[in-house]
This record gives C-alpha cells, sequence and structure tokens, in this order.
C-alpha cells in the first residue's frame, strides 16, 4: 500500500530551486553555508560533540543520548527505541525533528518513533528545546522540541585537492552480548559531496540485576529463559544514509537518501514484537544567503511497512506450528492449545515541505518567516490467523489522514547589551479522518464486541479539523557578566494523533494491542477529543565565570494543560455494547482504558552544573551534576500523571590529561510512589547505580571502554512500564499484574573509532 519514497525524486528534485548552483565566476568567493539561526533560549540545550562521542560508546539508542540532558526522562520501549519525555511530557507531545524532517511513528505501539531511524554514530548535533519553545521551532507539540541531525556536507577549500575522508567504528557491549559496527565516507570538491553513513547493531537479550527472576510455569515444552533474563529485549537494525550535496558561492542544494531494516525488535513493555520494519526516505534542502537574510526550503517524503507478532520468547508460551497441518507443541499438556501467532501489518506515508526566511532587519532585529506542510497517511491491519482471530482482516485504522498546514511569525531584537526579546506566533490547521472498520468477524457471536463496536464507529462523522494557534514571549537580561536571566511564557497546542481519535475496538484482546506506553493495559480511541492546549511559565536563571569554568543553571516551570488527553476505565456506560470489562474498581489487574480530555498541571525545576576542582601534574578534574524535579497531576481527579519521572540527579567526576578522558558517574533515582490510580501503574524502589567510562584519543584512533552498573544493582525502570515481555500476552491478564521491567545489571563496554 506504500508508494516507494524514491520513485517521487524527480518530482521533490523539481521542486528546488536548481538553478542556483550554476558556476560561480568566483570561486574565491564560496563561503560555508550555515543555516538560519533560531533563537536559543537558555533552558534549550545543545549536546556537544565531545559528549556525544563519549555517550556513544555506552548505547545502540539514539534517544538515550539526551540521558545527561537537564529536564529528559526515557521512557523504556525497545533496546534502540526508547521514548524521550521533556519535563513529563513525551512521546507525541513533542515535536522531534530528524534532518529537518517530521517524523510519526508508524505502529499502535509505537515501536518505531522517530529517533529510532538514527543510528547514535550518525547524530552530528542534537538540541533539545524544553517548555518554552520558539514557535520556529515548535508546532503540534506542547512539551518541547528536540532537533537531531546527520552531520553537514564538508566541502574542499578553494584551490585544493579533493577532500576524502572516513569513519571506521566498532564496539561490544557483554551483559547482551551486543555487537556493532560503522562506516562513514565522503568525497568532496569545492563544489560537490558525497557522503555515506552505514550502521549494523545486534543484541540478544539482557540480563537483569539482583534477585530478578524470569517467569516459570509446571508443564511447559521446550526450554525456559535463564532465571536472570529478561525476556523480548533483543534487537537488530541496519541503518544507511547517502548524501549529494552540491555548492555555489552562497547556495547549497543536497539531498539525503536513507534506508532501515530491522529484522527484528522485541519489546518487554509490550504484547507484540516487531518482526519487521522498513523504512525509505528521501529528503531534498536548498539553502541560501542573500543581502537580506537566509533562504530555506525543505521537501520530503517518507515510506513505512511495519510487523508485528510474537517473537521466540512469547511464541514458547503458545507454541509453535512445525509444518501444515502439524500439531504444536502443547500448552501445559493440553492438545492442540496453540496460537500460530497474530501478525500485525502497518503501512505509512508521510510527506511535508519547509519554507522559511530569516530577515536581518537591523543590526539588533531579526525577523523569521515560514510555512509548513504534512500529509500523512496511514494503514493498520491485521490478517487472520486463527484461534477467534478469523476468518476476515480486522482493520484497526482503515485510510487514516492527518494533515497539518502551519504558518509563523517570529521576531527577535537585541536592546542595548543587556536585554533581548523574542515574541512568536504560529497558526496550524490540523485535519483527521479514518475510513469504515471491521473486525475479524463481522456476523453475531465473533469474540468481543467486534460488530458493534465497527457499527457504533463506521456510523460517526470521523472527520475532525483543529485550528491551533501558539504563542512565545521571551525576555532575556544580563545584569552582569556572570549572570543571564531569562522569563519566557507560551501557549502551545497539540492535535490528537490518529490512534489516539481512532482505535475504536473495545474488545480487551484488540484494546491491549493499541498502546503506547508501555503499561500493560488496553486503551480506546474517542473521535471527539479536543486538542491539547498548554500554557507555560518558565524562568532560567545562568550563573558562570566570564569563560564559563563554572556554571550552575537553573529552571522552575510551570506548565497548565487545559484537555489533556488522560485515560478513564472503559465501562458500558459510556460505550454501550461493548465489551469493557468490569474492571471499574480493580487495582491489581490489567484494565481498558479510553482516551478523554481532562485537565492537568506540571510544575517542577531542572538544576544543572559543573566546575573545576583540581588543576596539576595529575590532570583536570572536575565535577558536573544535573538534578530534575516534575510532578504532574490530572486537576480532574487530583491523581498523578502516568510516568512522571520522580526526583534524580547525576552526579559525575571527570578527569582529563594527555590523551584521556575519564569519569565517574553516580545516577540516583528516588522511589516512585505517585502513580496513576486509573491506570494501575506498578511503583518502583528507589536507587543508585554508578557508572565508569574512560577514552583516550590519538591522532586518528580513538578507544572508548567503561563499565556500566558497576556494583551490579537490581532496580526497576520507573519509566520501563509494566513487564509483559513473556507469558500468555493474547489475554489481558495471561501474565502477571505488578511486575516492572528490570534496568541491566552489570556491563562492560568497549568501542574503537578510526578516523581517516
Amino acid at each position: 500500500m506504500v508508494n516507494h519514497p524514491l520513485r517521487t525524486l524527480p518530482i521533490l528534485l523539481a521542486a528546488l530551486p536548481l538553478a542556483a548552483i550554476a558556476q560561480d565566476a568566483n570561486p574565491s568567493s564560496r563561503i560555508v553555508i550555515t543555516a538560519p539561526k533560531a533563537a536559543l533560549p537558555l533552558n534549550a540545550t545543545s549536546t556537544s560533540a565531545a559528549s556525544l562521542n563519549a555517550l556513544r560508546a555506552a548505547t545502540g539508542d539514539t534517544a538515550s543520548l539526551l540521558r545527561a540532558t537537564p529536564g529528559i526522562s526515557l521512557y523504556g520501549a525497545g533496546g534502540a527505541s526508547s521514548l524521550p519525555a521533556i519535563r513529563g511530557l513525551a512521546d507525541e507531545r513533542l515535536r522531534i525533528k530528524v534532518d529537518g524532517m517530521d517524523l510519526i511513528a508508524a505502529c499502535p505501539n509505537h515501536m518505531n518513533p522517530p529517533l529510532s531511524y538514527l543510528d547514535p554514530t550518525m547524530v552530528g548535533t542534537l538540541k533539545v528545546f524544553a517548555g518554552i519553545t520558539p514557535v520556529s521551532v515548535g508546532g503540534d507539540s506542547i512539551g518541547g522540541t528536540i532537533v537531531a541531525d546527520t552531520a553537514a556536507p564538508a566541502f574542499a577549500a578553494p584551490g585544493q585537492a579533493a577532500l576524502v575522508k572516513g569513519r571506521l567504528g566498532a564496539y561490544f557491549r557483554s551483559n547482551n552480548d551486543a555487537r556493532g559496527a560503522s562506516l562513514a565516507a565522503s568525497y568532496a570538491t569545492e563544489t560537490f559531496n558525497l557522503s555515506y553513513n552505514g550502521a549494523l547493531s545486534r543484541a540478544g537479550n539482557y540480563k537483569a540485576g539482583g534477585d530478578f527472576k524470569s517467569w516459570t510455569e509446571t508443564g511447559r515444552v521446550g526450554q525456559l529463559l535463564p532465571l536472570d533474563e529478561v525476556g523480548s529485549s533483543a534487537y537488530e537494525t541496519r541503518t544507511h544514509l547517502l548524501g549529494v550535496a552540491l555548492r555555489n558561492a552562497n547556495h547549497l542544494v543536497e539531498a539525503k537518501l536513507g534506508v532501515q531494516d530491522v529484522p527484528y525488535q522485541y519489546y518487554p513493555n509490550q504484547r507484540m514484537d516487531m518482526l519487521g520494519n522498513s523504512q525509505q526516505r528521501v529528503n531534498l534542502r536548498y539553502l541560501g544567503q542573500f543581502d537580506w537574510g537566509t533562504l530555506e526550503a525543505r521537501t520530503y517524503r517518507e515510506g513505512v511497512e511495519h510487523e508485528m507478532d510474537f517473537g521466540p520468547d512469547r511464541r514458547y508460551w503458545y507454541g509453535t506450528l512445525s509444518g501444515a497441518g502439524v500439531p504444536c507443541a502443547p500448552l501445559g499438556g493440553a492438545p492442540n492449545s496453540c496460537a500460530a501467532g497474530m501478525p500485525m501489518l502497518t503501512d505509512s506515508t508521510n510527506s511535508g515541505a519547509t519554507l522559511k526566511a530569516s530577515l536581518a532587519l537591523s543590526e539588533q532585529e531579526t525577523l523569521r518567516l515560514g510555512s509548513e506542510i504534512q500529509r500523512y497517511r496511514l494503514h493498520d491491519w491485521w490478517p487472520p490467523s486463527g484461534g477467534g482471530m478469523w476468518p476476515g482482516t480486522f482493520w484497526n485504522i482503515n485510510d487514516g489522514r492527518r494533515d497539518r498546514t502551519a504558518m509563523f511569525a517570529e521576531w527577535e531584537a537585541q536592546a542595548g547589551k543587556t536585554w533581548s526579546t523574542l515574541l512568536g506566533a504560529r497558526y496550524e490547521r490540523v485535519r483527521s479522518n479514518a475510513g469504515e472498520v471491521r473486525g475479524y468477524g463481522t456476523a453475531a457471536g465473533a469474540p468481543g464486541s467486534q460488530v458493534a463496536d465497527a457499527a457504533r464507529f463506521n456510523a460517526l462523522d470521523r472527520e475532525r479539523s483543529d485550528h491551533n494557534w501558539d504563542l512565545t514571549a521571551l525576555l532575556r537580561h544580563t545584569p552582569h557578566a556572570s549572570l543571564d536571566i531569562e522569563v519566557g511564557v507560551a501557549r502551545k497546542v497539540r492535535s490528537p494523533s490518529l490512534y489516539e481519535r481512532y482505535a475504536w475496538s473495545t474488545w480487551p484482546m484488540a484494546a491491549t494491542m493499541n498502546n503506547f506506553v508501555g503499561d500493560g493495559n488496553g486503551y480506546v480511541g474517542n473521535p471527539d477529543l479536543r486538542p491539547e492546549t498548554a500554557h507555560t511559565l518558565s524562568a532560567t536563571f545562568d550563573w558562570h565565570a566570564s569563560d564559563r569554568r563554572w556554571a550552575l543553571r537553573a529552571t522552575p516551570y510551570y506548565t497548565q494543560v487545559a484537555d489533556f488527553i488522560d485515560a478513564v476505565r472503559c465501562t458500558t456506560a459510556l460505550l454501550p455494547g461493548s465489551a469493557c470489562p468490569a474492571t471499574s474498581t480493580v487495582t491489581d489487574e490489567f484494565v481498558v482504558l479510553q482516551y478523554a480530555n481532562q485537565s492537568a498541571r506540571l510544575y517542577g525545576v531542572d538544576l544543572s552544573g559543573h566546575m573545576p576542582l583540581a588543576e596539576g601534574g595529575w590532570g583536570r578534574w572536575g565535577l558536573e551534576g544535573l538534578v530534575n524535579v516534575t510532578d504532574g497531576r490530572n486537576r480532574r481527579t487530583g491523581g498523578a500523571l502516568y510516568n512522571i519521572m520522580p526526583l534524580n540527579a547525576r552526579l559525575t567526576l571527570t578527569h582529563k590529561v594527555g590523551g584521556w578522558d575519564s569519569g565517574m558517574e553516580l545516577v540516583l533515582v528516588k522511589a516512585k510512589d505517585r502513580v496513576s490510580d486509573v491506570r494501575n501503574e506498578i511503583r518502583t524502589a528507589g536507587y543508585g547505580l554508578v557508572n565508569l567510562r574512560a577514552s583516550h584519543a590519538w591522532k586518528q584512533l580513538r578507544v572508548d571502554f567503561g563499565i556500566e552498573n558497576l556494583l551490579d544493582r537490581r532496580h526497576d525502570l520507573p519509566l520501563g512500564g509494566a513487564y509483559v515481555g513473556q507469558g500468555r500476552t493474547m489475554s489481558m491478564n495471561g501474565v502477571p499484574w505488578g511486575t516492572a521491567v528490570p534496568g541491566m545489571s552489570r556491563s562492560l563496554h568497549a568501542t574503537v573509532t578510526y578516523e581517516f
């Protein structure tokens, strides 16, 4: 169903102003082309190249490169696909841009989030705009924006020979036998750049520390997992990126073609596993510098084909077919009690275009103008597979459509040397719709209430159109060289996703497959959801030395969200004739929930800083740290919001001498005892971890190594969700409730990188 994005390459190329690359008569006038500089508030963070190098060594998950960023926490998911949260707001409440593209998770479990399409070795720059987000980088989000870019194309200097360079890398991690390799190479003249970037990674199930025990059951046929192994946590990814760029004078045209293939990625907090994910994307960009400012145009198209089913750790519990007509292994001694699997397929196409201009009104004033469009199509269907899941195809989302049109204006001004302001407004129109659906069965007697639910959904007018306004105001003051103060206020709006509006079945088996927060519950959409509207007030105080040898930054914030999309217990009073189970008061089981507009408030403070300790013959010693505090409440019920990271801190003792760079990190996390009652969220205990890292860099060779969880502490992930990586996951409560996904035990890692 997906049109291959590469087929549209000629059309997209024609849309760019290629005439700008005509040969320049004066080669010496060529300059480096840079993108329009977006305003960077004090509470925004740009991860340095040195930090990225150190963080890459211990992870295969690009989102985890943000783990030491103030205000950031990570929802647990697959080994290469965690979901970032900014101050308690996660996933689609954030705008995540990859090389300027707005990517969308095309999966009812959000197994393919935007950052998963970049290997950590491919990240050139990583920026986080938390809370108060300039309208030029915001839109359709309420929590903030994450911008991940690959390296910009480099060109040979005027009059010099062609530039050939590259990088080879390989890594190993002991706990889950993770291995990977990467290659980057480029050829460049003064006007032409050709580059390739590729990465392969593979890991097995990881082992948990302490007294964690995987599930066992008497009478099973086959081999059980080792007692300390976390089921459904293995993965394999293959990512490739090809780039072509042409430059002339003040103009740049570049094309990037990306291909990713994920043969498998298993999920310990979901009831299904990813058994195939293929993404192809083409991304075309023009950037020009003129006397009046800069102009940037971009167009992109992405296609995704996604497949879910039982991975090996789940298939054991259901038995496996050994051939056509041959019974599968018995479960618990019951003959022929097995499932052939439950294939779930998703196809999506995502295309968009942006046009941005940055006008220098004067030396003190800059005006940014822009417009954006995005067209998204989603098909989510489950072929028949037997065991009640037949005779027809179950259409979860049929011809889902979500289209955005936006425009913005942003004015930045400098008043003297000590005052600056940023004001912006953004308008977005978001239109969504979905076609008619059906269950596996269309006759009376089909499991659950597929027939009644489908009839109810199909009778609705499903088209929705939202008109959203974002407003941002920032005021910065520098009273003296060692202090910056910034105060900001923002109004931000996000429209519901296709799954939030159009997942229609209350049948517990189907509802549990529509869950992108990993809590084990089932979710039903609500076509009448209104957009979320967040009002945020924050202030940032930045104390620092004039040379920034030491710095301390504090950002208190308060956010109030009207029409916050939370969840309520599914009942027949809300959905007459449905299969909502009688779980309105249960507190120790998984339940079926429906999305509903509520109201919420979040507040907290982010603290971060660094300081030197000593410097001498033994090198330079320093201390880095951050502390995050967030509290989130549903204002209607008074209960806690789901997956709010408890009080946490990171303290790192750093040391540099010669080519050596090392650190000892202490991670402290308070117990999570404020939990969402409506979701029966699992509590977790507090813990402390010690991590060690070291690296040595020569002219062309770099070696990184370290130990994560040095003391091998048992800990449960506060945002890891419910452990459903084994067991009868097709049944809502066929797996024990109350077990959180455990963290990884002690693991050694080593990375070697060679540049040429």
